[in-house]
């Protein structure tokens, strides 16, 4: 057995901005815990977390890495994740395996895109937060005013834990002391009744007791109370820290160990049992002697180790000879090397208990997002699925070298099973493949990972836009299949329905057949006829979405009547609905936030009206920069990157997410229309 149990360990994801100082964080925990002798620094690429070349070259965390450490009969896991938008999927997809989200805050610039994104997100996970300040050493900081933004931010329940010291760059204790040293703003008294004063409120006798008897509490009379307000949202710790020099390192330690909330005290997990309508709550505990629940929340290809997943265990006991099964998988393997992960290294352990995270090493059927368990009683067991951002920005790709079309394949596969964001699609209009990601760069480290990793030389050329189909009003369709070819024919007969659904709504399709004119076997042959056609498009060879099509009318024949002549009948009757009504092509329409100087507002602004854009709000920031926000057409776009930068001078920076589809102006929708045209001509031909 490990020398702690599940109430000694705690899980924290480190999440913020990029540049906010979470990998230098993670070293000063190490460092001071001594788990490592020398801090290792960005510049010097020598931390524990960021230990990639590419990440050592870039002087950014691309990917999540796993650290730990063990103090006061503590074991703490420390997922350090990337800060750019480019990566953000890679961060969103282990916050499951926290309890905490620690959303790390650079005080030289204050709330950024990134803090809001992850403090929604870990909110939406039902996960316990923590705001923790980085960086408080810097010169000309007004440290009270960010802590008044981040409360007008994220309101009145974020509470410092501790305070800034009068003298720059140290910190002060004000939640297990009452009384300390001088502080740069208000007092350690006024921010521990106040710490008081917010936990209190989730315990009525223990806040009679408070107010009535004016008792002092002390620490570990809060424990209770506080992991209730963490769990509710009701509190948001702030913890001022400078990872540079050390201060507030060893009271964030303490923070950690005594307060924050160990597997049995954090939110339940949200685990579901049976497939999407039909999934019901399934409940799992951290109990190590029932049967083993675990969730891989990452997975990586290592070309000469082979594939590493990682995984948290929330029941059972795992050991070397356990008997798993991946997901429904009826095949069992057994996890013969267990490892504990410190950045890059593994070091091979016996056994794991609820609440630790482990890994397993050189299991190719093991994928991210799998759950792993010993009995088929938790067969069809998943995680609440997270919601990630939808990539955008895409590369067509091509071998260099001709032959190496299966190599490109295998090595795309294995670098978008690591990355929930990551898309490889095969258009067939084009001929060609295409690699999704959510951003420039996201694509380039890609590309990079192919030449470096596995020795695949690429072309690339920008890809076709995703364009989606719909419809502008209800139709009806009708179309009768017959065949006759000497013996037994073929015939159906369909009569259905199309209307709009509101954007985003996909596709529905009722059944409203009456009186057996199409028997029940052949219905799911007409909704597959339907959806051929739905992946086909109609106007301008795009894939239509937001209808519905119900089926309400046909006929058979008891002898010619095959699943081939309804599946036929239903895509022609869908395509005679079609021609009726209006066909319209949708565009992506992306939200925009560009931080640029003051002085090139105008000139972004008039560039994206130019581009069909629309600017939503200008703010000003606290470093003196400007924040717009907007929206525009995906499509116009393309090298928007070179346009920005030739706009700021190099200084201009952008970040978008997808926001809906809209109808592209008709002079688009007909050049469209007349591609697709001349494409089918042609293959005719």
């Amino acid at each position: 057995m490990p020398a702690y149990t599940t109430q000694d360990i705690r899980n924290i994801a480190l999440v913020g901005q990029s540049g906010a100082g979470k990998t230098t964080l993670v070293e000063a925990l190490l460092y001071h815990a001594g788990v490592i002798q020398n801090q290792g620094s960005i510049e010097r690429g020598d931390t524990v977390c960021d230990f990639d070349p590419q990440e050592k070259r870039y002087e950014h965390s691309l990917d999540t890495a796993l650290a730990h450490l063990h103090i006061e009969n503590t074991h703490i896991n420390l997922l350090d994740t990337p800060g750019l938008v480019d990566f953000f999927g890679r961060a969103f997809g282990v916050l499951q395996a926290a309890e905490t989200t620690a959303v790390v805050i650079n005080a030289e610039t204050g709330i950024e895109p990134a803090t809001l994104a992850m403090m929604e997100h870990a909110k939406n996970d039902g996960l316990c937060r923590i705001i923790i300040v980085n960086k408080i050493d810097a010169d000309h900081l007004d440290l009270e005013a960010l802590l008044n933004r981040i409360r007008e931010t994220f309101g009145d329940v974020c509470l410092p834990l501790n305070l800034p010291a009068a003298e720059q760059g140290k910190v002060v204790d004000s939640f297990f002391t009452p009384d300390g040293e001088p502080t740069a703003f208000s007092s350690v008294a006024e921010a521990h009744t106040n710490i008081v004063d917010q936990v209190v409120e989730m315990d009525e006798q223990l806040m009679e007791l408070y107010l009535e008897q004016g008792e002092e509490l002390k620490p570990e009379q809060l424990h209770d109370p506080f992991e209730a307000a963490l769990r509710d949202g009701h509190l948001i710790p702030v913890c001022f820290v400078s990872a540079r020099n050390g201060s507030g390192i060893r009271q964030l330690l303490k923070i950690i160990t005594r307060l924050l909330p160990d597997p049995t005290e954090g939110n339940p997990p949200h685990f579901l049992k049976g497939t999407p309508p039909h999934a019901q709550s399934a409940k799992v505990l951290p109990d190590p002697d029932r049967h083993v629940v675990a969730h891989v929340f990452k997975v990586s290809n290592d070309p000469f180790r082979g594939k590493l997943g990682m995984f948290r265990v929330y029941q059972g006991t795992v050991t070397t000879a356990t008997q798993l099964f991946i997901g429904d998988s009826r095949k069992p393997f057994k996890p013969s090397h267990l490892y504990r992960i410190q950045g890059n290294n593994q070091t091979e352990i016996a056994q794991t208990i609820p609440g630790d995270i482990c890994a397993v090493a050189r299991i190719d059927e093991i994928f991210r997002d799998a759950v792993l368990h010993d009995s088929h009683d938790e067969d069809n067991f998943h995680l609440q699925p997270e919601e990630f951002p939808m990539p955008l920005f895409g590369l067509a790709v091509i071998p260099q070298k001709r032959g190496d079309e299966q190599k490109l394949s295998d090595a795309l596969l294995k670098i978008a099973s690591e990355d929930p964001c990551l898309v490889i699609t095969h258009d067939s209009q084009s001929n060609e493949t295409v690699v999704r990601g959510m951003g420039e760069l996201h694509l380039r480290v890609v590309l990079e990972q192919l030449e470096e990793r596995y020795n695949v030389q690429v072309e690339t050329r920008p890809p076709s836009i995703a364009y989606r189909e719909t419809i502008g009003g209800p139709a009806d369709g009708h179309h009768r299949h017959k065949k006759q070819t000497g013996g037994a024919g073929q015939f159906g007969e369909v009569s259905l329905r199309v209307s709009p659904l509101p954007r985003g709504e996909g596709f529905v399709f009722v059944d409203e057949v009456k009186g057996g004119v199409i028997p029940g076997q052949f219905i799911p042959a007409v909704e597959k006829g339907v959806r051929l056609a739905l992946e086909e498009g109609y106007i301008a060879g795009y894939p239509i979405q937001d209808l519905q099509v119900t089926v309400y009318d046909g006929k058979y024949h008891t002898v010619d009547s095959k699943e081939i002549a309804f599946v036929t009948a239903g895509k022609k009757a869908f395509h005679n609905a079609l021609e009726k009504a209006r066909p319209i092509v949708l565009e992506p329409v992306v939200n925009i936030s560009i931080t640029a100087s003051g002085d090139a507002i105008g000139d972004i602004t008039a560039d994206l009206s130019v581009k069909r854009g629309r600017i939503h709000n200008t703010e000003m920031m606290p470093d003196g920069r400007m924040l717009i926000s907007g929206q525009a057409p995906l499509a116009e776009l393309d090298g928007y990157s070179t346009r920005l930068k030739s706009m700021t001078g190099g200084q201009g920076t952008y970040e978008i997410s997808f926001s809906h589809y809209d109808p592209v102006p008709d002079n688009i929708q007909r050049g469209l229309a007349e591609k697709h045209q001349q494409r089918v001509h042609h293959l005719e031909e």
